[in-house]
C-alpha cells in the first residue's frame, strides 16, 4: 500500500472514530439535578401552606360569616365578575383567610336594600348588612394582586368589631364608579346611630357652639 493510500484512509478512520466517540450523557447528574428541583418545589409548596395555616390561626377569633338571607329585598345592582380577596382595612398586604375570605374565585355580587350579597361558586357566599357597609372607593391593589389604576372595587366592612377590606373586578370595570356611587348612597342612607357605632368611624357631636373639637 503507497503512502496515496494511507493518506486517504487516515481522514476516513479518523472520522469513523469521531462518530462512534459522542459524548456520553451523564444521565445520573441530571436525575439528580430535576429530583433537587422537586424537593425545593415541594418545600415551598409545604412552607407557603404552612403560612397559610399559621395565618388561620392568628384569625381564629374572626366570627363566622353571615349567610345569604332567605328573603333578600330590592336588587338595586349586580355584577359578575372575580373577587381578589380580603384584608385588614387600609393594610393591602395584611390578607384575611378566615373563612375563606383568602380564597380568589368568580363571583356575583347583588346589592340590595338591605346590604351587599357575595355569592362565589366554589367558596363560601357571605351578606355584608347595609348598616356594616363603611365605605367603597376605587383602587389598583389588595392582597398582593395589583391591577391598573381604579381596575378595583374595594368594599370596607365591619365584622367582628373590624374593618375590612374586600377587592371586586368587575367583567365590565366600567361599572365600577356606578357601584361606588350606588354603595356611597345606601351607606349614607343608613341611621346616623348605626353609622356611628362602625369601629374606627368618628363620631361628631354638636353643641350649641357648634361641632365638638
Amino acid at each position: 500500500m503507497t503512502s496515496a493510500h494511507l493518506s486517504t484512509l487516515l481522514p476516513a478512520a479518523t472520522l469513523a472514530e469521531d462518530k462512534h466517540s459522542a459524548p456520553v450523557t451523564d444521565w445520573s447528574g441530571r436525575i439528580g439535578w430535576v429530583i433537587g428541583l422537586l424537593i425545593f418545589i415541594a418545600l415551598v409548596y409545604w412552607l407557603m401552606r404552612q403560612g397559610w395555616k399559621w395565618r388561620v390561626s392568628l384569625q381564629s377569633d374572626v366570627p363566622p360569616l353571615l349567610a345569604l338571607p332567605e328573603n333578600p329585598s330590592t336588587v338595586r345592582m349586580t355584577m359578575s365578575g372575580r373577587y381578589h380577596g380580603s384584608t385588614t382595612a387600609g393594610q393591602w398586604l395584611d390578607r384575611v383567610v378566615a373563612h375563606g375570605l383568602g380564597a380568589r374565585s368568580r363571583v356575583e355580587l347583588a346589592l340590595t336594600d338591605d346590604g351587599l350579597e357575595v355569592v362565589r361558586p366554589g367558596a363560601n357566599d357571605f351578606f355584608v348588612p347595609a348598616g356594616r357597609l363603611c365605605e367603597a372607593r376605587l383602587d389598583k391593589g389588595i392582597a398582593g394582586k395589583v391591577l391598573a389604576e381604579g381596575g378595583l372595587l374595594i368594599v370596607t366592612w365591619e365584622h367582628g368589631g373590624k374593618q375590612l377590606d374586600s377587592g371586586f373586578r368587575s367583567d365590565h370595570s366600567a361599572e365600577h364608579a356606578a357601584w361606588v356611587d350606588a354603595l356611597t348612597s345606601l351607606i349614607a342612607a343608613q341611621p346616623a346611630a348605626d353609622r356611628a357605632a362602625r369601629p374606627g368611624t368618628p363620631v361628631k357631636t354638636v353643641t350649641t357652639e357648634g361641632p365638638a373639637r
